[in-house]
């Protein structure tokens, strides 16, 4: 059973261009197959949704995209705290990343959703926005670290379920499918997705289709995962 799917959601630029649309436009359209995607999920029992929002490397985009961007963020985040499909479906909203390197408005919108959702469990959606994979990694050596230095911890403790625990994200998605046609791992989830098997679609997000989603799943069941056995 498929209990956790991860996407790198790219392309929605490219659907602007392609569609004739204001770049601002295409990643409105991304937000709204956000929502086709989390209603295939439940669909399909799914559990846990790992969706790459915003990178590290996307703070270096042009100031007047990532402001927007943000302004998008907020909106959505605030529409998802009112929804009450979210409260009906038992659906837990979670950050991971560098969260404090965004506005405060934008912070307190990211607690808000996340405390009031905390106590769902029928699907877990994780935003990874603020997120490096290499940055998560340095992150969790330095919270050892300071635990070692701290005497809280000892180094012959440290292995790796205890770094796995030190991780935004202490869990390994089945399923990581990139949209978009380009066919690289772009820093997303490198310790999580050792096992994973890699999906990438000519697609561009906003084109994703119930079928090709279903396609994919069947894809990975019909898979033999060996685990290097």
């Amino acid at each position: 059973m498929i209990k956790h799917v991860a996407i790198i959601m790219d392309g929605n630029r490219r659907f602007a261009r392609k569609n004739k649309l204001l770049e601002g436009k295409g990643h409105e359209k991304g937000a709204e197959k956000l929502a086709d995607v989390i209603k295939w999920c439940l669909e399909k029992e799914i559990k846990e949704l790992t969706l790459y929002t915003f990178s590290m490397q996307n703070f270096n985009r042009d100031k007047k995209e990532v402001e927007g961007l943000f302004g998008l963020f907020r909106k959505h985040f605030e529409k998802l705290k009112d929804d009450k499909k979210i409260e009906e479906n038992k659906i837990r909203i979670k950050v991971i990343g560098r969260k404090h390197l965004f506005p405060e408005d934008l912070q307190k919108s990211i607690f808000n959703i996340e405390e009031k959702t905390k106590n769902n469990d029928n699907l877990t959606i994780n935003f990874a926005m603020a997120y490096g994979g290499r940055e998560e990694i340095v992150d969790a050596a330095k919270r050892i670290a300071k635990e070692v230095k701290f005497n809280d911890l000892s180094i012959e403790e440290i292995d790796e379920k205890l770094f796995a625990e030190k991780l935004y994200l202490n869990s390994n998605p089945d399923i990581v499918i990139r949209t978009g046609g380009d066919h690289r791992t772009s820093n997303y989830l490198p310790w999580q997705t050792t096992y994973s098997e890699w999906f990438f679609t000519e697609s561009l997000w906003p084109e994703l289709s119930k079928e090709e989603f279903t396609n994919i799943l069947d894809n990975f069941n019909n898979r033999q995962r060996r685990f290097g056995k």
